[in-house]
């Protein structure tokens, strides 16, 4: 066979397969597009089935429950039907009571109009047979009603106060006889029983010294140690020709004390200069305060008192420095505190009580001289802040009257304070005069901006003023100086003058290491 007939056979192969293969997928194409369409179909009935199916479920619930909500509408307006029904009935039977009700109110009310007529009638009646004879007496007494009866109320009131003003003389008299009998008992008995002492408070201190060479000492060179000592404590130093003893003048009984201890223990140590009296005046500051608080607690003790506040307790101490008229305050208030004790054991009342107003009623006076207000209001502020009862409150309040005594217990006190202010020598007028004026000299240098610390000294001839550098200056000096003098002259009395000495100092202090 030649190679042109092997290609063309070849060919003609290849067609005819290639015809063939064609159409193989043509009908099998066919053959799956017809299933797909007829399966399709089949879905489709099956939905449409199944839709129909659910909508007819769904009309078959509406309805029923629709149903149901009529059948239970209708329930509910039966039952506001029968309700309603039976509210008619209930307003129907109230309508025809109160129909026989009114029926009955209109019977007895034409009852009582007739009553009333009657009784209207009578009472005419009886008021003239009132009338008539009412006039036949004041014939027969030759009086009007009017006379008769002011006459007997006169005669009446008379007699009333005749016996009442009688009566009244009588207790009066019996009740002032046998109370000044009582009160002298009692007062007599409580002072016999309370023993104390009466010797007015000074305003010096005397220190001994070992020789008179311990003077120059305490002079220090170009008076270094004295002006030092009398600028820490606020105490004048007097030494003069008094062998052996240098004189502490002030009128604080506190500084004093500080300026003596310091001063004492500055002559054993033997060590004299400014350092060494700073440093002992604390020391002594320290020992004063330690020492107040002791007093406080021996007082306490001593008038048998318990549970009192531990401050009321040191501010008792702090009035060991303090003085009335001369007389020492914390003495004084113990005395006031048994005294207050003995007349309530005699009257009967609650002698512990008593004896805690006795001691309380002048603590006001412990911090008069650093706050303002007088010695009763802060006393009282005190006693308040610190829990104290109502008793004792007003025993201090009104201990001098300011206030009215609520209890016996203020009563008492106040007799108390009186017997204990009226004994001979207890007291010395002109002391307090002149403490209050070198108070008084303190408080006005104290009240400018600028004064760190004052002290009134040479029996208030002089008044020293330590400054705040930081806040006054030199030229400051000059019109703070004059304007505590011109405030001076104002407000105080005093004999001759007052020197107004300022003083600014500034100190830098560094260690060498």
């Amino acid at each position: 066979m030649s190679p042109i007939s092997a290609v063309l056979e070849a060919v003609i192969v290849a067609a005819i397969t290639w015809a063939l293969a064609v159409t193989y997928r043509k009908k099998s194409y066919e053959s799956k597009i017809g299933s797909a369409e007829e399966k399709s179909r089949e879905i489709i009935d099956e939905a449409l089935k199944v839709a129909e199916t659910k909508k007819k479920e769904a009309l078959l619930e509406a309805k029923e429950e629709n149903l149901k909500a009529r059948n239970e509408l209708e329930k509910e307006t039966k039952e506001r039907r029968a309700e309603i029904q039976r509210y008619e009935r209930r307003v129907l039977s109230k309508e025809e009571n109160l129909d026989k009700k009114s029926e009955q109110m209109e019977k007895k009310e034409a009852g009582l109009a007739a009553r009333e007529e009657t009784l209207k009638r009578r009472t005419a009646e009886v008021e003239e047979l009132f009338v008539k004879e009412q006039e036949k007496l004041e014939m027969i007494s030759g009086l009007t009603s009017e006379q008769a009866k002011e006459y007997l109320l006169k005669t009446v009131e008379d007699d009333v106060k005749h016996d009442t003003a009688k009566l009244i003389k009588e207790l009066e008299s019996k009740a002032r006889e046998e109370a000044d009998k009582k009160a002298k008992d009692y007062v007599v008995t409580a002072i016999q029983r309370c023993a104390a002492d009466h010797v007015a408070e000074t305003t010096v201190s005397v220190v001994q010294l070992p020789s008179d060479e311990m003077k120059g000492r305490i002079i220090g060179r170009e008076g270094r140690n004295i002006r030092t000592l009398e600028t820490m404590t606020g105490v004048e130093l007097i030494i003069d020709d008094t062998p052996e003893a240098v004189v502490l003048s002030g009128f604080d009984p506190v500084r004093r004390e500080v300026a003596r201890i310091a001063l004492e223990r500055l002559i054993v140590d033997g060590r004299i200069h400014p350092a060494r009296i700073e440093e002992m005046v604390e020391k002594a500051q320290k020992e004063v305060d330690n020492m107040m608080r002791e007093e406080g607690e021996a007082a306490v003790l001593e008038v048998g008192i318990h549970n009192i506040h531990p401050e009321l307790v040191k501010l008792l101490g702090k009035m060991r420095f303090r003085t009335s008229y001369g007389q020492n305050a914390l003495k004084h208030s113990i005395e006031v505190a048994h005294l207050s004790g003995l007349l309530a054991s005699e009257v009967g009342v609650d002698v512990r009580m008593a004896k805690r107003a006795g001691l309380l009623h002048d603590i006001g006076k412990a911090v008069d001289h650093e706050m303002e207000g007088s010695h009763i209001q802060l006393g009282s502020e005190l006693c308040k802040k610190y829990k104290e009862s109502p008793t004792v409150i007003n025993a201090v309040e009104s201990h001098h009257g300011d206030v009215e005594p609520t209890s016996l217990i203020s009563c008492i006190v106040q007799a108390a304070d009186t017997i204990s202010a009226a004994r001979p020598g207890a007291r010395r007028e002109t002391l307090e005069t002149y403490t209050n004026r070198l108070k008084q000299l303190e408080d006005i240098t104290n009240s400018f901006k600028g004064v760190e610390k004052a002290y009134a000294i040479q029996a208030g001839r002089e008044v020293r003023i330590m400054v705040v550098p930081e806040q006054i200056s030199d030229d400051d000096m000059i019109l703070l100086a004059r304007d505590i003098s011109k405030r001076i002259e104002n407000e105080l009395e005093y004999p001759g003058q007052i020197k107004v000495n300022v003083i600014r100092e500034s100190r830098v202090t560094d260690y060498a290491k």
